[in-house]
C-alpha cells in the first residue's frame, strides 16, 4: 500500500471534507525549498508550508543547534523551573520585538497564543475591578480554531457551526486610505456604547483573507484611538511576524504599537510548534497581587520547551543576519518585477505586494475551496510548484533561501496555468 492509502485508513486531515477529497499527498522528504513525495517528485514549496519554513525545510543551522539541545534537556515543566534556553530566547525576542514590549509567555501554536491574549486582557481589566466582555476586530481576519480566537475572526466558512458559542466581537472594516474618519466614528459608538476590552488584528496583512494588504496610516489611526480610549491592541503577527513584510515584525511599520504580540508559524523556523504571547510591563503588573487569584493561571505542557526555545534562537540568528536581510531585499524585488509582469494579464484583476508576500486576484467568482480552486492547486502541482489558493487569490510566500531560478520557475508557472483559464 502507498502512504496515501495507509492514510487514508486512520487520519483525518484538517480544512478538508474527505467525502470529496479522500486523498492527501504522501511527503517523504524536505529540503530547501523542496518537497519530495513518495514517488519522487518534487515541487518547489513557494508557501513555505503555511509560512512556517522561512529558512527552507531541515535548515542544518537550525538542525544543529537543536541536536546540541536535546543532548543537554528535552522537557521540563515550566511553571517550576527555568531553563537556559528559554532565557536567551526572551532576551533575543525582546531585542528585535517593538521597543514596548517587555515580558514573554510562552504558548504551542498560533491560535493558542491569540487565546492567551485575549484573557490576558480580559483578566487584566478584570484584576483592575473594570470588568470587560467586547472585542473589536476586523471583518474577514483570521486569528485561529480555538473559541477566542476564532470568535476574532472574521471567515464564517471556518465558523459556522459555532456562532452561536463565540464571545462578542464588534467588526470593523480595514482601512484603504479613504475611509479612516468613517471607521474611527464607527470605533467611536463601539467604545462608547460597549465595554471594550481590546481590538484584535493583523498588521498590515490579514492572511487567510487572500493576503489583502491595507493602509499602514489607518492602522496607525485605529491603534492610535483605542490607546486614547483605554482600549488595549492585540497585534495577530502570526502570520506577519520574523521578516515577511521587509522588516522584523508588521508592526515596525507603524508608529503605534500594540500593548500585546502574537507569535508563531516562522518563529521555530518550522521545525517544531512554538508559540509566543509578548505583553508590555504595565499588563504584566496588572497580574502582580498578593492574592493569588489575580496571578495568570495559563498553561501548556509543552510551554517553553527546550527544542523549540533552541529551534527559535537559532532562527533569530538566521532572521537577523545579513545573508538573510539581503534575501529579504532580493525577493522583494522580484516580487515587484513579476507584479508589474502579471498584473496586465487577462485573467488578473490586481496585484499586491510587501516584502516577501506577492498576492494576485483572478479577474473571476471563486468559491473559496471550489472545483476552480481545486484545479488550480492540481495545474500548479503538475507543473512541480506548490500554491495553494484562498479562493480566487494566488500568493506567493517563499523560503528565504529560494534562488533566484526557483522564483522564476515559480512565476512563469503561474503564468503558464493562467494562460490555460
Amino acid at each position: 500500500m502507498t502512504l496515501q492509502e495507509r492514510d487514508k485508513k486512520h487520519i483525518w486531515h484538517p480544512l478538508k471534507q474527505h467525502q470529496t477529497h479522500p486523498n492527501s499527498l504522501g511527503i517523504v522528504k524536505a529540503k530547501g525549498c523542496i518537497l519530495t513525495d513518495e514517488h519522487g517528485n518534487e515541487y518547489i514549496d513557494a508557501i513555505s508550508s503555511w509560512y512556517t519554513c522561512m529558512f527552507g525545510h531541515c535548515n542544518d543551522f537550525i538542525t544543529s543547534r537543536v541536536y546540541e539541545q536535546m543532548q543537554q534537556l528535552d522537557q521540563i515543566m515550566f511553571s517550576d523551573f527555568t531553563h537556559p534556553a528559554a532565557v536567551e530566547l526572551s532576551e533575543k525576542l525582546i531585542h528585535i520585538l517593538p521597543e514596548n514590549q517587555a515580558k514573554i509567555f510562552f504558548n504551542d501554536n498560533g491560535s493558542t497564543a491569540v487565546e492567551s491574549a485575549i484573557k490576558m486582557a480580559l483578566q487584566y481589566y478584570f484584576n483592575k475591578g473594570d470588568q470587560r466582555a467586547t472585542f473589536i476586530a476586523f471583518e474577514n481576519g483570521f486569528h485561529g480554531d480555538t473559541f477566542g480566537a476564532m470568535s476574532a475572526s472574521g471567515l464564517s466558512v471556518y465558523n459556522g457551526p459555532f456562532e452561536d458559542f463565540l464571545i462578542n466581537v464588534h467588526r470593523i472594516p480595514v482601512p484603504n486610505g479613504n475611509n479612516h474618519a468613517e471607521i474611527l466614528e464607527q470605533l467611536e459608538s463601539i467604545i462608547t456604547n460597549n465595554k471594550v476590552a481590546a481590538f484584535v488584528y493583523e498588521p498590515i496583512v490579514q492572511g487567510a483573507a487572500g493576503m489583502k494588504i491595507h493602509n499602514m496610516n489607518g492602522l496607525n489611526q485605529i491603534i492610535g484611538f483605542c490607546k486614547s480610549q483605554n482600549v488595549l491592541t492585540i497585534a495577530d503577527e502570526v502570520m506577519t511576524g520574523f521578516g515577511k513584510t521587509g522588516k522584523n515584525f508588521a508592526s515596525d511599520h507603524i508608529t503605534n504599537k500594540p500593548d500585546i504580540i502574537c507569535l508563531s508559524k516562522a518563529l521555530t523556523g518550522g521545525l517544531v510548534p512554538m508559540a509566543i504571547t509578548s505583553c508590555t510591563q504595565e499588563i504584566y503588573d496588572a497580574f502582580l497581587s498578593n492574592d493569588i487569584a489575580k496571578g495568570y493561571f495559563h498553561c501548556h505542557t509543552y510551554s517553553a520547551n527546550p527544542i523549540g526555545c533552541a529551534a527559535a534562537i537559532a532562527s533569530i540568528d538566521l532572521l537577523t543576519s545579513e545573508e538573510i536581510q539581503n534575501s529579504i531585499h532580493r525577493i522583494a524585488k522580484k516580487h515587484e518585477t513579476f507584479s508589474e509582469q502579471i498584473k496586465s494579464h487577462s485573467k488578473v484583476k490586481s496585484t499586491r505586494t510587501i516584502g516577501v508576500i506577492f498576492a494576485l486576484d483572478l479577474d473571476t467568482n471563486m468559491e473559496r475551496y471550489g472545483t476552480l480552486r481545486d484545479l488550480l492547486l492540481s495545474s500548479f502541482m503538475k507543473e512541480g510548484v506548490f500554491l495553494r489558493p484562498l479562493g480566487n487569490t494566488i500568493y506567493i510566500q517563499v523560503p528565504y533561501v529560494i534562488t533566484n531560478e526557483q522564483l522564476d520557475k515559480i512565476y512563469s508557472t503561474i503564468e503558464k496555468v493562467l494562460d490555460t483559464l
